[in-house]
């Protein structure tokens, strides 16, 4: 605000409820300073009626977010990796992304590996060779 002053930049408000504001002159400074503080306080009251929401709908169970839509058909990437089919067909038949599709056949991977025993390289049990 100082830099703004030195310079001889302010803030005129033509129309403020039939008032003009004027950032020149200390009234006009002291609504603009009021104008902001109400606005900060009704911002904090609102993120903290939003909280207490947020809290109770969770203490009743009804913040569950979002379903996971890519992991729910990982049967099916896993059956159509098998059978064939490249990552990008499989991710545009079923309505997902790509990468989606990568990381369900790394967690496969993974999954197979920690099962198995082994902790690296090609085995005969991969499930998305």
């Amino acid at each position: 605000m100082a830099d703004l002053e030195k310079r001889d930049i302010a803030l005129v408000v033509l129309s403020m409820g039939g008032q003009r504001i004027d950032t020149r002159n200390p009234t006009g400074k002291l609504m603009l300073t009021m104008l902001g503080a109400i606005a900060t306080f009704e911002r904090d009251l609102m993120l903290e009626r939003q909280r207490e929401g947020i809290a109770r709908a969770a203490a009743e169970g009804k913040c569950k977010g979002r379903a996971q839509t890519a992991r729910a058909k990982a049967a099916d990437v896993l059956r159509l990796t098998k059978a064939g089919q490249i990552r990008d067909a499989i991710a545009a038949d079923l309505g997902i992304g790509v990468a989606s599709v990568y990381r369900i056949l790394a967690e496969a991977r993974a999954q197979a590996r920690s099962l198995s025993g082994m902790s690296g390289g090609r085995y005969t049990s991969d499930p998305v060779r």
